[in-house]
């Protein structure tokens, strides 16, 4: 048995590699986002509480931030939590942030932000999130405001259609202010209004989801107009990096038109 696991290791590694020399002979997307799907299913399916999916879908986004880094992706966004998760039971609920608090701490220490100039972002309704966690967040974003090479945003509380209301919200009070006039507001504008304003590229060119689960439950509505989608069918804590590898590839192989 123990052999067998050797020779499985040593054929996934030569596989990885090879995969690993394909993706950097060809243009590399430069924004991914990912929905973290799978945490409770793949929990129940190893006879495990939800919260525990959570906790381990958790240490996967470092991993996965990690592999990110090495690939030399600019920018990666997480849909960690969204507007409609708030109808989940008050006990799920709290069990997750208690993991978002866990990362969050770890995000706070974590070298890899000062060495690769990571700016961290939370995008959403943070208002909604527990003051504990809200203080966290900000404490992070103040510690990586001023770095400039990559960008981590963590989707949380976050709704695509919330977000466009709220860019909505904004223009109306520039309107009413007198900031703006109506022939100011057009589509190059209106990003400057949403929540991924920050971002030199608010558009991802590839977003990948996992658990099997097609389609993007409000990711990113407004940005992901001409998106790539890769749907995998594998919950979030097994998504190995041979999975992003294998993501990237499919990216490549695609035409991309802009409708042209």
């Amino acid at each position: 048995m123990l052999r067998g696991l050797l020779v499985a290791t040593g054929v996934y590694k030569i596989y990885e590699k090879w995969l690993l020399d394909q993706v950097k002979s060809d243009e590399m997307p430069q924004h991914i986002g990912v929905i973290l799907d799978g945490n409770r299913r793949w929990a129940l399916g190893h006879s495990l509480p939800k919260w525990e999916g959570h906790m381990w879908g958790g240490r996967k986004a470092e991993n996965f931030l990690g592999w990110c880094l090495e690939l030399g992706i600019q920018t990666v966004t997480a849909y960690v939590f969204s507007t409609e998760n708030f109808q989940r039971s008050r006990q799920e609920v709290e069990r997750i942030f208690d993991v978002l608090e866990q990362e969050a701490k770890r995000l706070e220490s974590d070298d890899r932000l000062r060495e690769k100039c990571v700016k961290v972002k939370a995008i959403g309704r943070i208002e909604l999130l527990p003051e504990r966690l809200q203080k966290l967040i900000a404490k992070v974003e103040g510690q990586t405001e001023k770095h400039d090479k990559h960008f981590l945003n963590i989707a949380v509380a976050y709704g695509g259609r919330a977000e466009i209301v709220d860019a909505a919200r904004k223009i109306a009070q520039d309107l009413d202010r007198g900031k703006i006039s109506v022939n100011d507001i057009d589509e190059e504008s209106f990003r400057d209004y949403l929540y991924t304003a920050h971002l030199p590229n608010p558009y991802p060119d590839l977003i990948i989801r996992t658990s099997g689960e097609e389609r993007l439950s409000g990711f990113l509505l407004w940005q992901s107009a001409y998106s790539e989608l890769c749907f995998l069918d594998v919950y979030w804590p097994e998504f190995r990096k041979i999975d992003l590898l294998r993501a990237i590839r499919l990216y490549q192989k695609r035409k991309r038109t802009y409708g042209r």
